[in-house]
């Protein structure tokens, strides 16, 4: 049985998810995300689009906010496609959890199958990364 802490952070992505079409150029919320911190709270963020590519990855985004609220260390990540589904996250998410998490990001724990409670660690889907 899944422990409640990972229903916690999929409501609370889930929340937050609403795809907003700005304008043309801008839109935002079609993928949601929340990271536990090692402190136990949960943050959420909202993936950004833009036309320029200069948009941010919802997993990133959480990051960021857990970041902004002074927080360095994740236990926990999951990540809400627009159908609800859940997946692994992006090369650039890969890379930022691991040089934030430098010589620890090999526990952090990733939520890649909601419906099942299938989860990986971070180690196992950036095997042999640059940072140790």
């Amino acid at each position: 049985m899944m422990d409640k802490i990972w229903e916690e952070m999929y409501n609370a992505a889930k929340a937050v998810q609403n795809k907003k079409e700005v304008n043309g150029y801008f839109s935002a919320g079609e993928v949601s995300a929340a990271v536990l911190s090692s402190s136990g709270k949960i943050y959420t963020g909202v993936c950004i689009d833009t036309c320029s590519g200069l948009g941010v990855c919802a997993e990133r985004n959480a990051i960021f906010n857990m970041i902004t609220n002074g927080e360095y260390e994740i236990s926990r990540v999951i990540a809400l496609m627009p159908d609800g589904s859940t997946g692994a996250p992006c090369g650039a998410c890969r890379e930022l959890m691991v040089q934030l998490m430098a010589g620890k990001y090999s526990d952090v724990e990733i939520m890649l199958d909601y419906k099942t409670g299938k989860t990986v660690k971070l180690s196992e889907i950036t095997p042999e990364w640059w940072i140790s």
